[in-house]
């Protein structure tokens, strides 16, 4: 059993500097034991728990809020993620809501499998994965309130901060989109976190695009104002915004437009346990 335990208060060392996105960045977290920038292999069958980390020297969510915290381990056949939910950056509020630490767990298998049939994800209100930075994803809509864009997408209605994410009505910070960079909290930007169907989440790449496109007013009910358009163009992610890599594993990619992260599920999502197992309360 591996485990690795990150927090932002952590000693910053050099690191070689990696690209991410737009930002560079020469330092980075280290946890138990030294290491470089993390080889990600691109099996998702692998158990790398040391993807989980926080980019060291983070201002933190604020005075008087807690420093993020996240760790990882792998256990059996599983990988388990414990989280205190808390932002690596500056919260700014972008709903009524405060912002509190959260007891968040979440349990995927290392090797994950496709499913006879996708799940849809157009109704899921809750998480649909995590980030390795300790975040909570949900789908790319909110909830019935406020009534006025009730189910809209929080990414068009601009109700999410510079990093695509905001707090629900527990007080719990969480992400309807991945901006994988150093900013915000993230070492590197291959891996960005997983789905609860164990599936990994890659980050943003120029060679894959979601092939929604929009059709309607996303103000209001997402998932009706968005169509899915098949292409013959190997960039094109398929509905569930991923698609098979070259080794033949599979993963979900981020895009910058709508489903953001995770269309549907393309394998067996997990029931979780505890407070990650809830649903996403009404926004006030």
């Amino acid at each position: 059993m591996r485990r690795c335990d990150c927090a932002g208060t952590l000693t910053a060392m050099k690191l070689p500097s990696i690209l991410l996105g737009t930002a560079a960045i020469g330092a980075g977290a280290l946890c138990a034991t030294a290491f470089v920038v993390p080889t990600i292999a691109s099996s998702a069958s692998k158990c790398d728990a040391a993807l989980f980390t926080i980019q060291s020297g983070m201002p933190g969510a604020g005075s008087g809020y807690a420093n993020a915290k996240v760790s990882a381990e792998c256990s059996g056949s599983n990988l388990v993620v414990k989280s205190n939910g808390m932002p690596s950056y500056t919260y700014v509020a972008k709903t009524p809501n405060g912002l509190k630490t959260q007891n968040w767990t979440w349990t995927v298998p290392t090797a994950p499998k496709k499913a006879s049939k996708t799940t849809s994800i157009n109704t899921w209100m809750g998480t649909i994965g995590f980030t390795v930075t300790g975040i909570p994803i949900y789908g790319p809509m909110e909830g019935p309130m406020p009534s006025d864009s009730a189910f809209g997408d929080p990414v068009y209605n601009g109700m999410l901060d510079s990093c695509k994410g905001h707090t629900g009505y527990m007080a719990d910070y969480h992400d309807h989109a991945i901006v994988a960079t150093a900013r915000c909290g993230f070492t590197q930007s291959k891996i960005v976190g997983y789905a609860i169907d164990g599936f990994p989440i890659y980050g943003p790449s120029s060679n894959a695009k979601s092939g929604y496109v929009k059709t309607g007013n996303p103000k209001s009910n997402s998932w009706k104002a968005y169509t899915y358009k098949a292409s013959s163009s190997k960039k094109v992610l398929d509905r569930c915004n991923g698609r098979t890599e070259a080794d033949g594993s599979y993963g979900y990619h981020v895009t910058t437009s709508f489903p953001y992260v995770v269309g549907c599920f393309k394998g067996t999502p997990v029931t979780q346990q505890g407070s990650a197992a809830a649903p996403m309360p009404p926004m006030r």
